[in-house]
């Protein structure tokens, strides 16, 4: 089994993941099938047609039903697949009915496992509930690592690829403890995050980002990770941007069951539908009406279908989202369809600064950026540009800046030393050989004249009417400049503009201090 990265886009990423049965190709989904239900399933040929090449089933309900009773071929005879399987331990069954009515052997339930024969495995981890107090979270922990120990003798010189959980839920800090303690436990080559399923059915997923945030901070960039539960296309490019690499979820036919339609913009019941806003093999053949018409069974079916057409259409935007370095923008735009995308958008912001440090600096097919408004401030790109220039500012120089022009940039003249403004300074002689120019303009704050023909300053759009918060962030940073300048004895000019929104002479003279003078350019 390996695990190679092929590309990158903030902290997710493409990657291949060999397994001794097929690669994967993630960021990835597992549908999670009961090899016992048939009555309204999809069954996995159907699964593998839509584009599922992979699936999760249950190894704790299995031995329950069958106990060793298992022909050679294993879970893939059993199951009639011949993609790549994983197995899961009873993590769900632990944490639906608890476990003083569920009791898993750890070392039973692996040597079943075993015997199963999947491509994955998860071992028998104890889940976190969302409502589990500190102490009650702490014990999750430490038996979970407890039994990550036990089995090792048992998972050694097997061709399957064995999962180890991060369990904490909500207590963050033991997340983390949890990944620190998981990444010295040897002979695991899959970390998966556990426990969020309630906490998503909540749609608050926020706490979901502190979580993957909390556990990926501290596990080795190496190895994939899997999210327990994460069946919603919803917040599928947040997380994959905070870099899990697959889920797995039964939403797709959870869902169905109650007449719930997902969309890329939320779910909805069937029965409040007039018209199915999807172009799949169900929704191109049917209408609302004759869905509702059906029998309860084949419809269900037919709506987890689509509901397993609309995951795997998220992850390929996802994926070409990464490939064309846009995934930010795609984050952005999902953050608009509903408020809890925008609270937990909020909150994996909070994380941009180690987003940053993955984030590649230039792809090969490098694409101008698209900024948005407040929330596009916060791009690792621009996050390094104003890292850059904070770092210019402040270091020692031999010789001060002894006269700085700020120049105002029109967005319509790019790149900036080309605009009609910057022009007419050089031949009115209003910049003079030797002065240090910086072009002004909200999202960048100022761009120095020598940058502004590299990627991506004169390759990007955003609005001509900023919001006044990057207005102020752009003249908050113009003070810091200035104040730097003239405490070390330089003079500062800043041109104005009444035909650019973030320059009109009115604004700019809340810049108003000694030494600094103005010029008004489009009068």
């Amino acid at each position: 089994m390996s695990f190679e990265i092929k590309d990158k886009e903030l902290a997710g990423r493409i990657g291949k993941l060999a397994t001794k049965s097929g690669t994967l190709e993630t960021p990835t989904f597992f549908p999670v099938i009961n090899p016992f239900r048939r009555g309204d399933e999809v069954p996995p040929n159907k699964i593998k047609e839509i584009g599922f090449n992979q699936l999760i089933t249950n190894a704790y309900i299995i031995m329950q039903r069958l106990g060793k009773n298992i022909d050679e071929g294993g879970v893939r005879e059993l199951v009639g697949f011949d993609g790549v399987i994983m197995t899961d331990s009873g993590a769900y069954q632990l944490l639906m009915y608890g476990r003083n009515k569920v009791t898993i052997d750890p070392e039973e339930i692996v040597e079943y496992e075993k015997l199963l024969n999947p491509d994955i495995a998860v071992i028998a981890d104890i889940p976190t509930k969302d409502d589990s107090s500190w102490e009650e979270a702490k014990e999750s922990v430490t038996e979970t690592l407890r039994r990550a120990k036990l089995v090792q003798p048992l998972i050694r010189n097997t061709d399957i690829l064995w999962v180890l959980p991060i369990q904490g839920g909500v207590h963050y800090d033991l997340v983390e403890l949890s990944a620190e303690e998981a990444k010295n436990i040897e002979g695991y080559g899959m970390y998966a995050i556990g426990s969020p399923v309630t906490v998503l059915e909540k749609y608050e997923f926020w706490k979901i980002v502190r979580m993957v945030a909390a556990a990926k901070m501290i596990l080795p960039p190496d190895k994939p990770v899997h999210l327990f539960g994460g069946g919603h296309p919803l917040i599928m490019p947040l997380l994959v941007a905070l870099g899990v690499d697959s889920f797995d979820s039964a939403s797709y036919i959870l869902y169905a069951r109650e007449g719930r339609y997902i969309t890329g913009r939320g779910t909805y019941r069937i029965n409040d539908l007039s018209y199915l806003p999807c172009e799949c093999e169900v929704c191109s053949k049917y209408t609302v009406k004759e869905l509702l018409e059906m029998d309860k069974a084949e419809r269900t079916k037919l709506i987890a279908i689509h509901n397993l057409h609309v995951i795997n259409r998220e992850l390929r935007i996802i994926k070409e989202s990464i490939r064309e370095g846009r995934l930010w923008e795609l984050i952005e735009e999902r953050a608009r369809s509903h408020p809890s995308v925008r609270e937990a958008f909020n909150e994996f912001i909070k994380y941009v600064g180690w987003i940053e440090k993955f984030d590649p600096r230039y792809k090969g097919r490098a694409k101008g950026l698209f900024l948005f408004d407040a929330t596009s401030y916060f791009r690792p790109e621009l996050l390094r540009h104003r890292a850059y220039l904070t770092k210019e500012l402040l270091k020692e120089r031999s010789e001060p800046l002894k006269k700085v022009v700020l120049v105002p940039a029109s967005l319509n003249e790019k790149p900036f030393r080309n605009s009609r403004i910057f022009k007419e300074a050089i031949k009115e002689g209003i910049i003079k050989p030797g002065d240090a120019v910086f072009f002004y303009l909200p999202f960048f704050n100022y761009i120095p004249l020598g940058l502004d023909q590299t990627y991506p300053y004169g390759q990007f759009e955003a609005p001509q009417t900023p919001e006044a918060e990057l207005v102020m962030n752009m003249f908050r940073n113009l003070s810091l400049m200035i104040s730097k300048v003239i405490s070390e004895g330089g003079k500062v000019l800043v041109l104005s503009c009444g035909k650019i929104p973030w320059a009109k002479e009115s604004i700019v003279k809340v810049l108003e201090r000694d030494k600094v003078k103005f010029r008004e350019m489009c009068k």
